[in-house]
């Protein structure tokens, strides 16, 4: 039996530094160029140091590993040279600007084809930008580990391997073992507590965004603010979240506002950005994750991302009496508001899943309106209950987000339940998801497709005006009429199709196992309308 060649040698290098880093989970999508990484994987996952996934499609395997690393150790995701180093670029960005551990391999010619015209050759060095550190390695030369650590964000190895591309031999004798070693958790510098207390004088509100955590909550507890959460910032838990926040915002209450302490990163709101963006409101903000220091507003001081500090002092509860007495006045209208529509409403599909989340369960939320429809809907749930609510909030994209909701439910195997809710547009984007093989892990997985034949959000912004008729279907509606039923039958995943509440939450309280979907069919032809009513309810 022969000495190994420079390629395998090196792809077990690499895969070694993998498993030392922390990592446990990897994602391969096929190819020929990356065959040593798969042959070393491969025998690494037989061996018990990892637990292998592939995908035959790159960008849905950049998801799942995007999904896996958020609720789970950093995940590790590899690829041919050429086009499919490209097609991992929008989960790459996604996890520069959440601030989301992600490693990324791909395999590239070596560099005495580089600059030519070889097949599958372009310049993989860089290729994602400045936004993602790339370490370019050579035959047989050991990557350095330290890099493989991201703390916030994604790492990029670009492996040059030169044929021979197949091992002469099972990887035997030096296999990577398990180690103990752990990455300093998001937590973890979160329980720094604020080097002083803020003033509890004026009229403050605490908003927290995408993954603000626990903090945002205890702080507003503590000193006695309204708690403005997003449903994916970790805090709409406890007694001061307010579920009609953004509607309230634009009442005589939210002009008096005084000052806003922020954390995470809020996305959603345009009433939230208008709130940061005022002249007479003080803002005091905490770094959030990602790869931007900058907010995209004036902050007049910085806090500490932690814990209140132990003297701080509780506000007037005047205040916060005020805005719960308004969130309950805007909550009972806006519920019977909905009641009283003939059809089932977007709005009340949030409601009904976010009422299915037990204890300990996991919910994946699209981009567009099923995160927002959801933070209308989502009353605040009780302090320890563990339930998780994530969303792909770097960039907001609808990509990617069946595979990650994939990924999120495979890194988290503790959950009592796991359900992703999207949009129709958003689970067409990344139908590839539902494609396994059979040997793939399978998460038990609920994924509630709201179905209005389009995209509605825009009804609801400056392009849906009746001024824009003649020309909105084309651009943004963007009808597709595509029969869902029989695209889940093409993967083998099981479908069902409701279209009342009573429908829908039986489905949802009869999980079957294993992937399956959900399709809710709701209108999209008085979407305008009905926001309208939403947006003109006053405490």
């Amino acid at each position: 039996m022969g000495e190994e060649n420079d390629a395998t040698r090196t792809a077990r290098a690499v895969v070694t530094a993998l498993v030392e880093a922390g990592v446990r989970d990897v994602v391969v999508a096929p190819g020929s160029r990356n065959a040593p990484l798969s042959f070393a994987v491969w025998d690494a996952a037989q061996g018990g140091a990892l637990r292998l996934h592939t995908r035959i499609d790159e960008r849905s395997a950049g998801f799942l590993a995007l999904g896996l690393s958020r609720t789970g150790a950093p995940a590790a995701v590899m690829c041919t040279s050429g086009t499919a180093v490209a097609n991992l670029h929008p989960a790459v960005l996604e996890a520069a600007h959440a601030g989301v551990p992600l490693l990324v391999v791909t395999a590239d010619r070596p560099t005495r084809l580089a600059g030519t015209g070889a097949n599958q050759t372009t310049d993989q060095v860089g290729v994602f930008g400045s936004l993602v550190a790339t370490q370019d390695i050579g035959a047989d030369e050991p990557p350095d580990w330290l890099m493989l650590w991201p703390e916030d964000g994604p790492v990029h190895l670009n492996v040059r391997l030169d044929e021979p591309l197949l091992p002469a031999a099972p990887w035997g004798e030096g296999l990577p073992l398990v180690t103990k070693r752990q990455r300093k958790t998001t937590l973890e510098r979160r329980l720094v507590t604020n080097d002083s207390p803020i003033a509890p004088g004026p009229r403050t509100v605490v908003v927290a965004g995408d993954d603000a955590g626990p903090p945002a909550r205890v702080l507003a507890q503590v000193a006695g603010w309204p708690l403005l959460a997003e449903p994916s910032s970790g805090s709409r838990t406890g007694t001061h979240a307010l579920r009609t926040y953004r509607l309230l915002l634009d009442t005589e209450l939210g002009r008096s506002i005084e000052r806003v302490v922020v954390l995470g990163h809020p996305t959603l709101s345009r009433p939230v950005s208008r709130l940061l963006a005022r002249d007479d409101v003080e803002v005091l903000a905490a770094p959030a994750r990602g790869v931007w220091a900058a907010r995209p507003f004036a902050v007049d001081g910085e806090i500490v991302a932690g814990e209140p500090h132990p003297d701080q002092q509780a506000a007037d509860p005047a205040w916060l009496d005020a805005w719960l007495a308004a969130d309950r006045s805007v909550s009972r209208q806006l519920d019977r508001l909905l009641a009283a529509e003939p059809d089932l409403t977007p709005y009340e599909v949030a409601g009904a899943v976010a009422r299915a989340l037990p204890p300990e369960g996991l919910l994946h939320v699209g981009a567009s309106s099923p995160i927002r429809d959801l933070d209308l809907m989502l009353h605040g749930w009780e302090v320890g209950a563990r339930r998780k609510v994530i969303a792909n909030r770097g960039l907001s994209g609808i990509d990617g987000v069946v595979s990650t909701a994939v990924g999120a439910a495979l890194g988290r195997p503790s959950s009592s339940r796991v359900v992703a809710l999207m949009g129709d547009v958003t689970f067409l984007h990344d139908a590839n998801g539902l494609v396994l093989g059979p040997d793939e892990p399978e998460p038990d997985l609920t994924i509630v497709v709201v179905n209005d034949d389009g995209g509605s959000i825009f009804s609801m912004l400056e392009q849906g005006a009746p001024e824009h008729v003649d020309r909105f279907e084309r651009f943004f509606g963007t009808p597709h009429r595509v029969d869902l039923a029989a695209l889940c039958a093409a993967t083998r995943t099981p479908h069902w199709r409701v279209e009342s509440l009573p429908e829908l939450e039986q489905a949802l309280a009869s999980p079957n196992g294993g992937i399956e979907v959900v399709e809710v069919r709701v209108r999209r032809d008085n979407r305008r309308e009905l926001d309208e009513r939403i947006r003109a309810l006053r405490p």
